[in-house]
């Protein structure tokens, strides 16, 4: 008899957990070009996707493909470098399984990247976003099916799906790295394809922002166990149809490596304010 996904997010964690001493409360998933923050974690183990338990492995281009557990200064982290897409052939529940599992680690905060279109022309290439909300426009949804109630309740409030007093604390961080501090509306489609002009006019007509092809499904999950939630997205690209010129996957990481010193620079100034919230909040 298979076990069920509780059993199996629980046999993943606990093997994780048994690779290290530390116990991190905050996870992060990096998106496609934005692996290299989990490269200088201190007292790090790196586990490949493919040893941990029931893990889907990573195909996408510019994910590596493996759980970092380490320490960002003083603050105990769990990084997934790069993460897994509808695009690549799975369900839903099987993209928010490796949520499911830094869920059952004690994860109480999760930090989600992504590399995304920027729809609203006041964005530029290498502008960072912070998500205060998104449209599921995948056809998908990780919570279909019978639902586990030691995971969360069947209908799950997604009215604060990202966290307003994360993003309070990122957007203060960025001002105070000299980063533009800028919110938006994150448009999830299915992809491998990249959205045509018409696609974009739409989106942008609903309210889009940005577009991508990820986070969507980390996020519901997430929510669903009573996770915090903070997202960033890095415009590595402009829209089909904003500039006229076609779209390429090595632009998104040629601009992801661009602005990776921003980048982890506003992660490693986040990382203890939400550390200490968590604290708080367990007071």
């Amino acid at each position: 008899m298979t076990p069920d996904l509780y059993t199996r997010a629980d046999s993943a964690a606990a093997f994780i957990l048994s690779q290290t001493k530390l116990r991190p409360r905050i996870g992060l998933v990096l998106g496609s070009g934005l692996g290299s923050f989990a490269d200088d974690l201190a007292e790090a183990v790196r586990i490949p996707f493919t040893q941990i338990p029931s893990f889907p492995r990573s195909t996408a281009i510019g994910h590596a493909g493996q759980l970092v557990v380490g320490k960002s200064g003083e603050v105990p982290v769990a990084v997934m470098q790069g993460r897994v897409h509808l695009y690549e052939g799975y369900s839903a529940a099987e993209v928010a399984f490796p949520t499911r599992v830094l869920g059952r680690m004690g994860i109480g905060a999760l930090i989600l990247t992504n590399a995304a279109g920027g729809i609203n022309v006041e964005y530029g290439q290498g502008a960072l976003v912070i998500l205060r909300d998104h449209i599921n426009l995948q056809g998908q949804n990780p919570l279909t099916g019978a639902n586990d109630d030691r995971f969360g309740p069947r209908f799950p409030d997604m009215t604060y799906t990202y966290a307003k007093r994360y993003r309070v604390i990122a957007l203060e961080e960025a001002k105070n790295l000299k980063i533009p501090p800028r919110e938006g509306v994150y448009a999830a489609l299915l992809g491998p394809s990249y959205e045509t002009p018409a696609e974009i006019r739409y989106l942008r007509t609903i309210g889009a922002d940005l577009v991508g092809m990820s986070t969507t499904p980390e996020a519901i999950a997430a929510r669903h166990m009573g996770i915090n939630v903070l997202a960033i997205s890095c415009v590595t690209n402009m829209a089909a149809g904003i500039l006229d010129q076609p779209l390429n996957h090595e632009e998104v990481l040629d601009v992801g490596r661009r602005v990776m010193g921003q980048f982890i620079a506003l992660l490693r100034a986040v990382l203890p304010r939400i550390a200490g919230e968590l604290q708080m909040s367990r007071k």
